[in-house]
């Protein structure tokens, strides 16, 4: 797939938040970043936390192998059972409402897209639920040329706690001029 290609799903989702007023999709930046990380892990198990109207989800399985599986949640039952529309033909996704720890009963995963519940109320949390070599993505940080990083003039402690985690090997990368991403990977075994 070109990489300018915008898949078909994601274009349906895309349709759906304008239907719902639905403004915080990911953008397609961080969209073919998920593509990339599902399809680093061709039988793995992906997640994701806040499917909105599903256009993370549709990056995600835009790069699903035939061997994995994505589940993902949604706390807006509306917003989750429009998602769930647009999978409905791929019984390797699950789309639950509610709280995004409903996704720990699904844990180890290969692929976590935390952009919802976990990100900033349980980071620990988040990072157990990864498998050792799980990619973990993070997204709507805004780039900080600053060690330790900053947001609004003080220490972006969040950003910090998933650079700096001993479990992990992160990074912070460009998505566009004026935002970024954490892509992180849970190493094999503790240091």
């Amino acid at each position: 797939m070109s990489e300018r290609v915008v898949p078909a799903r994601v274009l349906t989702a895309e349709r759906i938040a304008v239907e719902a007023g639905f403004t915080k999709s990911c953008i397609r930046e961080v969209g073919r970043l998920l593509r990339t990380a599902a399809s680093a892990k061709p039988a793995g198990v992906v997640a994701e936390s806040g499917t909105g109207s599903g256009v993370g989800t549709a990056w995600l399985h835009s790069g699903l192998g035939d061997g994995a599986r994505l589940v993902t949640v949604e706390r807006d039952e509306g917003l989750a059972r429009r998602a769930a529309g647009v999978f409905a033909d791929d019984g390797r996704v699950g789309v639950l409402t509610g709280g995004w720890r409903l996704l720990e009963r699904h844990a180890p995963f290969d692929v976590f897209f935390c952009d919802g519940g976990g990100k900033r109320d349980d980071p620990r949390r988040v990072v157990e639920l990864l498998a050792p070599g799980g990619i973990l993505v993070l997204d709507d940080f805004t780039p900080s040329a600053e060690w330790p990083p900053r947001f609004e003039g003080e220490v972006d402690g969040l950003r910090l706690f998933y650079l700096t985690h001993p479990d992990l090997d992160a990074a912070e990368v460009l998505t566009t001029a004026t935002s970024s991403a954490i892509v992180a990977a849970r190493r094999q075994a503790p240091r």
